[in-house]
């Protein structure tokens, strides 16, 4: 059984925060993907991530990698194989697709593959003026002419 949460009133006490109540919304849903072929994400620095899937049997010709808008797809695809000979058949050959959807200001900068693992480098880079800077808070000068009109002034007894 699955439950539905309703994140309208959370909408109403919170300003530019919509894409994230979209990404709750969407991680709620069961995703009809598999989650083959196994794959780890790990942080290697402060601003910098690696995606690594195991894709043992699959050559750089097979796999496809594109990024646009947030949405990082790994896809693979094996050209049909001859079964011919095969006595028994265990090593998964199946096409795949997985999507990971990356925070804003996260870029992929590589892909490289090595001994049946394909490793995606991925950096965050926030630009300057989104970064905090500190704002000086400016004392005022005081005016004058408002004591002035502050003061009340009394009649003068004849």
């Amino acid at each position: 059984m699955a439950t539905s949460y309703d994140y309208t009133p959370l909408f109403r006490s919170s300003v530019g925060f919509d894409r994230i109540f979209n990404l709750l919304e969407t991680a709620q849903r069961g995703r009809p993907t598999s989650d083959w072929p196994p794959y780890d994400i790990f942080k290697t620095g402060d601003d910098a991530y690696r995606i690594t899937l195991a894709v043992a049997g699959f050559s750089l010709d097979d796999l496809s990698l594109t990024f646009q808008s947030n949405l990082l797809t790994v896809s693979g695809n094996k050209g049909d194989a001859q079964p011919e000979g095969y006595l028994h058949r265990g090593i998964a050959g199946r096409p795949f697709e997985h999507r990971f959807e990356l925070a804003d200001h996260v870029r992929v900068t590589g892909a490289s593959m090595a001994n049946g693992l394909l490793s995606i480098d991925l950096v965050r880079e926030i630009p300057e003026a989104m970064k905090p800077r500190k704002i000086e808070i400016q004392a005022e000068a005081s005016d004058p002419s408002a004591e002035q009109l502050a003061q009340i002034e009394g009649q003068k007894v004849a």
